[in-house]
């Protein structure tokens, strides 16, 4: 990590021992690294599943490495005694434990919240599971694709395309989790600054991508169906195009900025007026020969336009060639690898990943000897 004063890192001196697995959790301590903290992941012999997702390299994946990068590893095995009692001392000497095992899993081995708070009053505890710690649910298996079908995503997007029901191309209620989860601990974290106490944080899948979802409005008034003010996708001379508005807001301005007409007969239903202007629109984009003279046209008409990138054009974007949005690591045979980097650019502070993705049980002894060696955070 690049030399800064202490003022320079928001987390300097802070302690995680990230004992989650797969992508929520790891993703809290991700960005709890890249903010400063010194993050400890908690191998265990079952392996982590994010191993087996990606480009292998040196022994570490794409996305192991992504998850982990800039975390220190130790190795231990919950099925032992000596395993827990690992854990339970290193939770004592730490500021925030995170954890995403099933509810009551921890609480089983003996690390339950009651369990580790005795030990550290202080303790921040983040325990992220599918639909929360207690409930009629709390004990099922919930990976991303269940939330994205419990939480009503798949079902909207099923009614709205008139398609069959089919799951989103990333893991977005993890990934709302880990988002919804680093906050958490922050909040906590300050709070502890104030009362001097720690907390347990229950946080559930589902209810991150409830809270996040700009839509709910329409559920909780009853104004169903839900007409969310997505974009419209458009086929052009180079290839698919999205503009960011709906099809009224883009026929009206259309008409008005390029004199666009409606064929539709007098006293057309609405869904006939809808067809018929969709056709008009859809012409008058192919009319244009050229790219570059269809956008000045858009932005004529003050539509916001964008590029319907693939993955393998994403880094082409002109934004993202002035600002990267990946960083470089070791990649632990004498190379360099690619991750892709926190979005957060302060004035005055440094988020960066400090250093590779460490393989399993490699700091287990420099670990033990510090940490339990030293004294328990306040």
């Amino acid at each position: 990590m690049t030399n800064t004063s202490r003022a320079q890192v928001p987390l300097e001196a802070v302690r995680v021992l990230d004992l989650s697995r797969a992508l929520s959790g790891p993703y809290v301590g991700r960005i709890l690294s890249d903010l400063g903290a010194d993050v400890v992941k908690v191998s265990t012999p079952s392996g982590d599943i994010s191993q087996y997702f990606g480009a292998q390299s040196h022994g570490l994946s794409g996305l192991f490495t992504q998850l982990n990068a800039g975390k220190r590893n130790i190795a231990v095995d919950l099925g032992t005694t000596d395993g827990v009692d690992t854990v339970r001392q290193l939770s004592g000497t730490v500021d925030v434990l995170i954890e995403n095992f099933r509810p009551g899993v921890m609480a089983a081995l003996g690390l339950g919240w009651e369990h580790l708070r005795t030990d550290n009053p202080g303790l921040v505890m983040l325990s992220i599971s599918g639909f929360g710690q207690d409930g009629p649910e709390a004990s099922r298996q919930a990976y991303a694709p269940v939330i994205h079908g419990e939480s009503g995503l798949i079902g909207r997007q099923a009614e709205l395309d008139g398609r069959a029901p089919t799951d989103v191309g990333m893991a977005l209620s993890d990934a709302l989790a880990g988002l919804h989860g680093a906050i958490a601990v922050l909040a906590a974290l300050r709070a502890r600054d104030l009362c001097s106490t720690g907390q347990h944080i229950d946080l559930s899948m589902l209810e991150a991508i409830l809270a996040t979802d700009e839509n709910m409005h329409f559920v909780l008034d009853e104004n169903l169906p839900i007409w969310p003010a997505r974009g419209g996708v458009w086929e052009t001379c180079a290839g698919p195009l999205i503009i960011a508005a709906d099809p009224k807001q883009t026929w009206f301005q259309l008409a008005t900025h390029h004199g666009l007409t409606d064929p539709s007969p007098a006293g057309a239903d609405i869904a006939t007026k809808a067809q018929n202007r969709r056709a008009v629109v859809a012409r008058w984009i192919l009319q244009f020969d050229s790219r570059d003279e269809l956008i000045a046209a858009l932005e004529a008409a003050d539509l916001a336009w964008g590029e319907v990138r693939t993955p393998s054009t994403l880094l082409e974007s002109p934004t993202l060639v002035a600002r990267p949005p990946f960083t470089e690591i070791d990649d632990r045979g004498g190379g360099r690898r690619k991750v892709v980097r926190m979005p957060y650019r302060f004035s005055h502070a440094n988020c960066e990943v400090r250093g590779p993705a460490a393989y399993p049980g490699e700091h287990t002894e420099t670990i033990k000897e510090s940490w339990l060696n030293s004294v328990m955070p306040s």
